[in-house]
């Protein structure tokens, strides 16, 4: 009875998938959707893209197992694509489209004007959208184990293949349309279950009451058992990683580049606070009625399947697991969307010796989408941490890099390629140090908030001790930021797909003019004295 509903929704998806490869002509449409993207879909992609498997999975087991606290991390991801989009929305898709850049990545070479931010800016993304991947592809397994009853390597391989194989044909635009569709029924799956939990357990009041007869620490703001008594840290860290982390997520930052437009973003903000009433507090709450209504669940992680199965009939039930596969796919996707952008775009097209063909560009793109899958099936196959750890490891690794040369390469102009350098490689540095070494058991520090503020330091204090930048970017900053036009001869007047090229060729012809107006007035000097 789970399964007919689950394997209509799946194939529904593979449609989505064909329908945006009809509309696929160049490489822009490829990797940004021909920058065409509307406000509800921008904002939906957003958020679904951000959500992951993390809002079905990782959330509710960080409730069952310590209570309140979770909602530190629900209290940030509430406000987190409203201050994206408020920061970075509407100033960096003027300053893209003006400098012409197509990925996350590109545009911080086109900013900061040096190759070596390009290299290192691509290696940290893969590396880090690769292990938040195989997180989405864990959680895809367990839930097609739940609902068929097959073997976790069974459900890996079905659920990662769909996910490869609609992100492979459809490219952004399939990422977009399906992020929105699932963004729906991720919303509202959670909150059927959330109705169905709460009348099981009595009401709010019953749920705080029957939580508090278990054990009254899982009340506290400082998790069960007072673990985090104090550690105001950790309690920032948990806070700041999902309300600020966004700003350097590649594939949440390359919503703001695909954009219709950039006012696109007032409209997207908007939609964003209301889809986030509905949807970014709820799976914590589940996880408190699990403590309840499941005592006996021996993995945390199952705690919303657990819910769904037990409490909705089963037809509900598959709708409802099918909008956690929604959550799970609408990540992987992006992510593989994005990595497969950065290898093409930002790696081979960058450095290859030859012009390269958009179809050149597009395999080069899905092969990376292919390997990816691969890879992190085989990975995924033998489980690695928790889909909680996973992804905090890997959204903060991201977030501790690019967060900090976003910001700053809008709104300073002072900020050179040192500095960028320095807090992309120190911000990730820090993250993944403090997380192996488990430092915030040490120093009472979250790894995110402990990224994030050595990536601030080495930004500021690299650029202050380094020579200013200097060239053509900046003042194309400037303008754009200011909503003027770009200077002529930008990418901003020529095949987006074609950027780097465009702007050497304006830089050729307005030489080649000044030249010619040069011999002109020489011809009229000489030819003067003969006239009179």
């Amino acid at each position: 009875m789970l399964v007919i509903p689950f394997v209509g929704y799946l194939l529904g998806l593979l449609g989505f998938g064909y329908l945006a490869s009809q509309k696929l002509d160049d490489l822009s449409d490829y990797l940004l959707g021909g920058r065409t993207i509307g406000s509800g879909v921008t904002a939906l992609t957003l958020q679904a893209t951000s959500m992951s498997g993390f809002m079905f999975m990782g959330g509710p087991a960080l409730a069952f197992k310590q209570g309140l606290w979770a909602l530190w991390y629900a209290a940030g991801d509430f406000g987190g694509g409203l201050v994206n989009l408020a920061v970075l929305g509407r100033n960096l898709r003027r300053v893209t489209e003006a400098l012409g850049s197509l990925t996350p990545i590109e545009w911080l070479e086109d900013r900061y004007m040096h190759a070596s931010v390009r290299v290192v800016g691509a290696t940290i993304a893969i590396i880090f959208l690769s292990a938040y991947v195989i997180a989405q592809f864990i959680a895809a397994g367990k839930a097609i184990e739940a609902i068929s009853g097959l073997p976790f390597i069974y459900g890996l391989s079905i659920g990662a293949g769909i996910i490869v194989l609609y992100t492979f044909v459809g490219g952004y635009l399939a990422v977009a349309w399906t992020d929105a569709f699932q963004a729906i029924v991720m919303a509202i799956g959670m909150n059927v279950i959330l109705i169905a939990g709460i009348i099981e357990v009595g009401g709010p009041s019953s749920l705080v009451n029957k939580i508090a007869a278990k054990d009254p620490t899982y009340l506290s703001i400082w998790g069960k058992g007072f673990a985090h008594a104090g550690e105001w840290g950790v309690v920032a860290g948990a806070v700041l990683i999902y309300s600020i982390g966004y700003m350097g997520l590649p594939h949440a930052v390359v919503r703001h580049l695909s954009m219709k437009d950039p006012d696109t973003a007032k409209g997207a903000a908007i939609w964003n606070v209301f889809y986030n009433t509905f949807f970014i507090y709820q799976p914590y709450i589940l996880g408190l009625m699990a403590i309840v209504l499941l005592p006996n669940l021996s993995d945390p992680e199952m705690a919303v399947i657990r819910l769904a199965t037990s409490l909705l009939p089963g037809i509900l039930a598959a709708i409802i697991l099918a909008a956690l596969m929604a959550a799970v796919m609408s990540t992987a996707d992006s992510l593989l969307i994005m990595a497969g952008s950065i290898l093409s775009r930002d790696v081979v097209q960058r450095f290859a010796a030859d012009d390269l063909s958009d179809d050149q560009m597009f395999l080069w793109s899905r092969m990376l989408v292919l390997t990816i899958g691969v890879v992190g099936v085989i990975i995924a196959a033998v489980q690695p941490p928790g889909i909680f750890d996973l992804v905090v490891f890997a959204f903060g690794g991201l977030g501790t890099a690019f967060l900090v040369p976003n910001v700053a390469g809008v709104y300073w102009d002072r900020a050179n390629w040192q500095g960028a350098l320095a807090a992309m490689i120190g911000g990730a540095g820090t993250n993944i140090i403090w997380t192996v070494q488990d430092l915030q058991s040490v120093s009472a520090i979250h790894p995110f908030f402990a990224g994030i503020l050595g990536s601030a330091l080495l930004m500021i204090v690299v650029t202050l001790i380094t020579e200013p930048p200097a060239g053509q970017a900046i003042s194309i900053v400037q303008r754009a930021r200011r909503a003027e036009s770009a200077p002529q001869g930008t990418a901003q007047k020529s095949a987006r797909s074609l950027a780097p090229e465009a702007r050497s060729i304006g830089e050729y012809l307005a030489a080649d003019n000044t030249h010619s107006m040069t011999a002109t007035d020489s011809s009229a000097v000489t030819q003067q004295p003969a006239d009179d």
